[in-house]
């Protein structure tokens, strides 16, 4: 029975992995070759250039080397092409890695998947896409990560908030699309989000809407509380909320012809009680909330295919950044969600750790060099201080001096005027 298990689990195993299949993968591992595969849009004459770069530091300095954006202030947009595919029946899962080491503050890390009968020469930001995915930031308010499906022809924002890494370290990015109409949204390897496309976009109509023919009855109460017939305002109840102030008296100098008839500021009235409410009491009609009855939608019609997209066969980096440095690399399109899994640990999984440290050794080196600088400028003041006080003080001894020449030499006229 084991042996049979045994048999049974290997043959599911190698079933699996046959079935698997690597739509597009990119490394940037052949250097400048890259240019080879990927296109750039001519539909404006002043996008971003983009450049082979691991950036300032990493964990491997070929495996690290992605697209990087380099000109601030630009639209970027780059594709590359490959054998088109439909994903029905199966997983579609979208991955890549993203770093901003420019500590952006407004700009995409996002890609999109485009049907295969795009005109790569021409990509632009209206350019019809199936799928947007990825990082999003700008100021403090936006940081979110895309996910937007084309259906019939219209783009669908998920309805869900899906934080994004806005550090400056490399993440993982990880779009699963199931043939069940579930997705889920990773991060760095670990699951951020997940549903179902009919509960988190809107693509469909509602299946229930409020009925348009019920109405609330005429004499359906829905207050809770009541006035209390039998509550009525104290006789002494109401007062002026300010009065002219006793206390106050007319300036001796005031001038009725001039400044007109003298009135006392007015104060606010101790005696002030507000405006009058009877007490509340329970409702004795009270029949509840009214719930508005709901039917079936007949404009609702169930679509099984709303995950499938046909003709898949262009990924694209169509987005603007005010300042650029981002780098993208490890993209991966596959039917596979333990093939994206372990591409993710061989690659950002390996260099995560050394990126980090060669991070954190540059911010130390940098403090200190900063400390450094202090310590030289607070030296360079100390300096110029003593220097300062050696003047005054060379200054002040002249001054003595010329003090002394002065007082000897009328001591000596006195002496002459005294000999004479």
């Amino acid at each position: 029975m084991r042996l049979k298990a045994a048999l049974v689990a290997l043959f599911a195993y190698i079933a699996v992995n046959v079935d698997a299949t690597i739509y597009f993968k990119e490394q940037f591992l052949d250097g400048d070759d890259w240019t080879s595969r990927w296109l750039e849009s001519k539909h404006k004459s002043d996008y971003g250039l983009w450049k082979l770069s691991a950036g300032k530091f990493y964990g491997d300095a070929v495996a690290d080397k992605g697209l990087q954006t380099s000109q601030d202030a630009h639209f970027y947009a780059l594709s590359a092409r490959f054998e088109p595919f439909s994903n029905e029946g199966k997983p579609l899962v979208v991955q890549f890695t993203v770093k901003h080491e420019q500590k952006i503050d407004c700009g995409g890390g996002y890609i999109k998947i485009f049907p295969a009968d795009l005109d790569q020469k021409d990509m632009h930001g209206d350019s019809q896409y199936y799928i947007m995915f990825g990082p999003d930031i700008c100021g403090y308010s936006t940081k979110k990560v895309h996910v937007i499906f084309n259906y019939k022809g219209q783009n669908h924002l998920i309805k869900k908030d899906i934080k994004c890494k806005d550090d400056e370290l490399t993440h993982l990015y990880t779009l699963i699309l199931n043939p069940d109409q579930t997705y889920e949204v990773r991060i760095d390897n670990e699951k951020v989000e997940s549903g179902s496309l009919e509960d988190d976009w809107d693509m469909l109509p509602p299946k229930k809407i409020k009925d348009p023919e019920a109405k609330k009855p005429s004499d359906w109460d829905d207050r809770a509380k009541i006035d209390d017939p039998d509550d009525s305002k104290p006789e002494n109840w109401d007062k002026p909320e300010t009065i002219p102030d006793p206390d106050a008296k007319k300036p001796v100098d005031w001038d009725e012809d001039m400044d007109g008839e003298w009135e006392p500021p007015m104060i606010t009235n101790p005696e002030y009680k507000g405006e009058w409410k009877p007490k509340q009491i329970d409702n004795s009609n009270y029949k509840g909330v009214w719930v508005h009855p709901e039917i079936d939608n007949p404009e609702y019609n169930h679509d099984s295919t709303m995950y499938k997209f046909d003709n898949i066969g262009v990924l694209g980096l169509d987005l603007w950044q005010v300042k650029s440095g981002t780098i993208f690399d490890n993209f991966l399109i596959t039917n596979d969600v333990k093939e994206a899994e372990e591409f993710g640990k061989e690659t950002w999984g390996v260099t995560k750790g050394p990126e980090k440290k060669m991070k954190e050794e540059q911010e130390d080196i940098e403090r200190k060099l900063r400390e450094e600088e202090e310590k030289n400028k607070k030296a360079d003041a100390e300096d110029e201080e003593e220097d300062n006080e050696e003047d005054d003080e060379a200054e002040d001894e002249a001054e003595e001096g010329e003090q002394k020449e002065e007082e000897t030499k009328e001591d000596a006229e006195g002496k002459h005027k005294d000999e004479l």
